[in-house]
């Protein structure tokens, strides 16, 4: 995709011409103190998972005194805020998601983790700030919005489901009336500062689990010939597994399969009873995800038979793919090109492999999800620590730009 190419917006969506965008960044970089004051109390005392009772009371507190219907969860630490604009008419949804991830911190900020093993390496809690300050900004504005803007602010993202549980709870009905669009942000610190990415289709990959408990019979190291050595097999389904992507998914539909972990045994001389698998499987298509699940299983069975051995094998679903509206995707685009300036506007060519349960959401309403460059002052992005890194620190200045991103897309939606 070219970045000088036009991208095609939703019918009627005059966004050079609209006065609402004026001041918007201005106003964004006005909120900045409380952005960052906000994103630095959550950053120093994270939470993990589905329950996260001190970060959402941080966030109920932040929001407290705006023209907002605030809700909590029942079943997790969701929060779920409903503006009402002037005058009615469609609902929009902005997400962010709050928890953090298991490991300690190492960034050397003065604001580091004071939690031991638990650290925000990939940027919820400011994922988090920035929504707080857009609702503020669009309470602001809340007379020229025509319809509802619903802030979901979402826990146990990493890996715990919590977009289908805030679903479950109904969050896509808390406007009062279907969701047209829906928009959520990801911070990455190995994209140059304030720069948004995004494109139509696929923008990440559906992720399963697999385990494969290799089964034989145990014996001395020293006389294999009266054991089964579950081993041998183990370590032909490792090479297998790679070799059953290219050789049974299509070349233009991407799958990853890594064996991530491999157990066996206990000692050097005693041949063990059991070997254990485990990995990751990344596609960008129900298809070849299907495909990856039915075959996977016969070919770990086929190939331990063939040593003699037994082999149980367990997919665990994870996340689906992230799928972008094919209009909404690269509009995102359009609208950061037009209230943040063409240079903060790049498209992605290519999907990411890592998931996002925001896909959920956006397999019943159409929207997008983007990234949001925030590379630190004085590092190339290719240098930078990456998300999920124990010394990953992004730039806080990218925070502006994604407030106004996140109040850009309400206002064209409820225009």
């Amino acid at each position: 995709m070219n970045a000088t190419r036009p991208i095609p917006s939703p019918p009627g969506s005059p966004l050079a011409t609209d006065p609402r965008f004026s001041g918007l960044v201005e106003a964004a970089r006005a909120l900045q103190p409380r952005t960052v004051a906000l994103r630095r109390r959550i950053h120093k005392f994270p939470e993990q998972g589905l329950q996260l009772p001190r970060t959402q009371a941080a966030v109920v507190q932040a929001l407290d005194g705006l023209p907002l219907q605030v809700s909590t969860g029942k079943a997790v630490s969701s929060v779920t805020a409903v503006l009402t604009g002037g005058q009615p008419g469609p609902t929009v949804l902005l997400r962010g998601d709050m928890d953090a991830l298991p490991l300690r911190e190492d960034s050397g900020l003065d604001y580091s983790s004071e939690v031991d093993g638990s650290m925000h390496a990939c940027g919820h809690d400011t994922h988090t700030a920035m929504l707080v300050a857009a609702a503020r900004l669009l309470s602001s504005r809340r007379d020229a919005l025509v319809g509802r803007v619903v802030f979901m602010f979402q826990p146990g993202e990493e890996g715990h489901h919590g977009a289908r549980y805030m679903i479950d709870e109904g969050v896509l009905d808390a406007g009062g009336r279907p969701i047209e669009r829906a928009f959520a942000l990801h911070i990455t610190s190995t994209e140059t500062s304030g720069v948004i990415r995004s494109r139509a289709g696929a923008m990440l990959a559906a992720a399963d689990s697999f385990t494969v408990r290799v089964a034989g019979r145990g014996g001395h190291g020293a006389m294999p010939a009266d054991a089964l050595d579950p081993m041998p097999a183990a370590a032909a389904m490792v090479g297998a597994i790679q070799t059953l992507v290219t050789r049974r998914i299509s070349v233009f539909e991407p799958v990853v399969a890594t064996v991530a972990r491999v157990t066996a045994g206990t000692t050097s001389n005693i041949i063990p009873e059991v070997a254990e698998l485990e990995g990751t499987i990344r596609s960008l298509s129900e298809a070849s995800r299907a495909k990856m699940r039915a075959e996977l299983p016969k070919m770990c069975q086929h190939i331990a038979a063939a040593y003699g051995c037994r082999a149980d094998v367990k997919i665990k679903p994870g996340y689906p793919v992230t799928v972008n509206d094919d209009v909404i995707g690269p509009y995102v685009l359009d609208l950061a090109s037009t209230v943040l300036g063409s240079r903060y506007a790049a498209p992605m060519p290519n999907p990411l492999m890592g998931a996002e349960d925001f896909s959920y959401v956006l397999q019943k309403v159409p929207g997008a999800f983007a990234f949001l460059g925030a590379c630190p002052p004085g590092v190339e992005p290719e240098a930078a620590a990456p998300n999920h890194s124990n010394r990953v620190h992004f730039d806080e200045s990218a925070l502006a730009n994604g407030v106004a991103m996140y109040a850009a897309f309400a206002l064209d939606t409820l225009r």
